[in-house]
C-alpha cells in the first residue's frame, strides 16, 4: 500500500485529517449539489418548485443514503482485508459489487417511475406541489443507476484508502450541474423538471469520467472477467452493509415522516422545512466525514490487530468533530435566518426555515459524537448494533416528538427541528453503554467468515 493509505502506522491525527480532507470537500460539493437546485430553483422557479423540489429530493435521498450505507459494507471489507494483506480477495469483491448494485439499480427505476405519484401523496405534499413533486421523482428515478454507480465506485476508493478520487468524481459532478441547473432553470425557465434533469446528468457525466480515469490508475489488487459475479464476497459485504443500509433507510423513513408532518403545516412550511434541509445537509459534514474516514480507519487497524490505535482514532474524530461542531451551532442558531435568505427572498420561507434552524443547531455537536462511534462501531464489523440504535432513536424519540410539536396550536418549526439533537443524545448514550459491554469482553469479535480460506 501507499504510505498515505496505510493507516495502521504513523500520527493518528494527521493521518486522518489526510484522509478525511478529501472526503470533506467531496461532501461539501455533494451538499452544493443539492443545494444549488434549491437555490436557482429558488430564485428562478416558484415557491411550489422550492416544495416540489424538497419532498422530492426527499424521497430520492432515502434511496440515495440507502445504497451508501449498503455501499459502507464494501468499503469496511476491503478496508479488512487491506489490513491483513490479502489483497487478492478485493477483485471477487468489486466482481459481486458490479453484479449486485446492478441488478438493484434496475429493480429500483422501475419502482420509482411506477409509485412516484403515491409517493408524493404518502408524503402528504402540498396540492400546489404534487404534480411537481411526482416530475422529479420520476426524472431522478429514471436516472438512478447513475446514482448509485457513482457512490458504489466511492465506497470501493474509500476501502483502498483513497479519499482524492471521490473528491474528484464529485467536483466533476457539482461543475455539470451547476451549469445544467443554469442553462435549464434559469435560462429555459424548466423549473422542477431542469433541476431534476441536471441532477442525472450531472451524475452519469461523473460515472462515465470516473471510469476513464480509473482505467489509468495503478491498483493494488488485479481483477478478471472471472470475478464479476454472485460470489461468497456477496454474502460478506452484505452481512456488513445490510444492517447500516436498514439504519439509514429507517433513518430516512423518519425524515420523510417529519415531512409529511410539516407539509401538512402548508406551503410556507414546507418550503421553509426544504430550505432549512439544505443547510442542515452542510451541518452534517464534519460529522459524516468523520464516519466515513473512522470506518476505514478503524478497519485497518483491526484487521492489523492495532486495537488500541482504533481506539484513539474514535476519541480523536470526537474531538475534531465536536470542537468544529461549536463554531457551526453558533451561526445557524444565531443567524439562520441569513443563511435561509440565500435560497429565497420570500420572507415568510425564510421566517420558517430559520425557525427549524434554530432547534436543528446543537446537532452540530453531538452528531460529531455520534458519527465518531459510528465509525468506530462499524469498523469492528459491528455494523447490526448501529443498526439496532438507530431505530430506537427514530422510533423512541425523533417521531414520536416531532409528531406531538407538529399538532401543536400555532407550531413553532423550531420545537420540530429540536428533535434531531434530541434523539442524537439519546444515541449516544446507547453507543457509551455498547463501547463499554464491548471493551469488557475478553476477546474482541471478528468478522464472522472472513478468515475462511475460500
Amino acid at each position: 500500500m501507499d504510505n498515505k493509505q496505510d493507516f495502521t502506522k504513523g500520527n493518528i491525527l494527521i493521518k486522518m485529517i489526510q484522509f478525511m480532507a478529501p472526503i470533506l470537500g467531496a461532501l461539501i460539493l455533494q451538499a452544493m449539489y443539492g443545494a444549488v437546485d434549491l437555490l436557482i430553483v429558488g430564485q428562478f422557479g416558484t415557491t411550489a418548485g422550492i416544495s416540489g423540489v424538497s419532498t422530492g429530493s426527499n424521497i430520492i435521498n432515502m434511496v440515495t443514503f440507502t445504497i451508501s450505507g449498503l455501499a459502507m459494507g464494501v468499503t469496511v471489507l476491503i478496508g479488512r482485508y487491506l489490513g491483513e494483506n490479502r489483497q487478492e480477495r478485493i477483485g471477487k469483491v468489486i466482481g459481486g459489487v458490479i453484479c449486485f448494485f446492478l441488478a438493484t439499480a434496475i429493480v429500483l427505476t422501475v419502482v420509482l417511475l411506477v409509485f412516484a405519484r403515491p409517493a408524493a401523496m404518502l408524503m402528504q405534499a402540498p396540492e400546489e406541489a404534487l404534480d411537481l413533486t411526482v416530475l422529479y421523482i420520476r426524472i431522478c428515478g429514471g436516472g438512478i443507476v447513475f446514482v448509485i454507480a457513482y457512490n458504489v465506485i466511492s465506497s470501493i476508493f474509500r476501502g483502498l484508502g483513497n479519499s482524492r478520487l471521490p473528491l474528484l468524481f464529485v467536483a466533476i459532478a457539482c461543475v455539470v450541474n451547476i451549469v445544467g441547473d443554469l442553462v435549464l432553470v434559469a435560462g429555459f425557465h424548466m423549473n422542477v423538471a431542469g433541476a431534476a434533469i441536471a441532477t442525472i446528468l450531472a451524475q452519469a457525466v461523473s460515472v462515465i469520467l470516473s471510469l476513464v480515469i480509473i482505467r489509468r490508475q495503478k491498483l493494488p489488487f488485479t481483477m478478471t472477467l472471472q470475478d464479476i459475479g454472485f460470489s461468497h464476497e456477496v454474502k460478506k459485504f452484505l452481512v456488513l452493509g445490510a444492517p447500516l443500509a436498514f439504519q439509514e433507510l429507517l433513518t430516512n423513513l423518519s425524515f420523510l415522516a417529519l415531512c409529511a408532518f410539516i407539509n401538512r403545516i402548508g406551503l410556507e412550511a414546507s418550503s421553509g422545512y426544504g430550505i432549512g434541509q439544505k443547510v442542515q445537509s452542510f451541518v452534517m459534514l464534519i460529522p459524516s466525514s468523520i464516519m466515513q474516514s473512522m470506518s476505514s480507519f478503524v478497519a485497518q487497524n483491526v484487521g492489523a490487530g492495532l486495537e488500541e490505535r482504533a481506539k484513539q482514532a474514535m476519541k480523536c474524530g470526537i474531538g475534531i468533530g465536536a470542537g468544529i461542531g461549536v463554531f457551526v451551532f453558533l451561526l445557524i442558531f444565531f443567524r439562520g435566518n441569513l443563511v435561509a435568505g440565500l435560497f429565497t427572498d420570500n420572507e415568510a420561507v425564510v421566517i420558517r426555515a430559520a425557525e427549524y434552524l434554530q432547534g436543528f443547531a446543537p446537532e452540530a455537536v453531538v452528531t460529531s459524537i455520534l458519527f465518531s462511534f459510528y465509525g468506530y462501531f462499524n469498523g469492528h464489523a459491528r455494523s447490526f448494533f448501529v443498526m439496532a440504535q438507530g431505530l430506537a432513536q427514530s422510533l423512541i424519540v425523533r417521531l414520536p416528538m416531532s409528531y406531538l410539536m407538529s399538532i401543536r396550536p400555532g407550531v413553532s418549526l423550531m420545537w420540530i427541528g429540536l428533535a434531531a439533537p434530541t434523539s442524537t443524545v439519546f444515541g449516544i448514550i446507547l453507543c457509551l453503554i455498547y463501547y463499554q459491554k464491548i471493551n469488557r469482553e475478553k476477546k474482541p469479535r471478528h468478522l464472522a467468515g472472513l478468515h475462511n480460506p475460500d
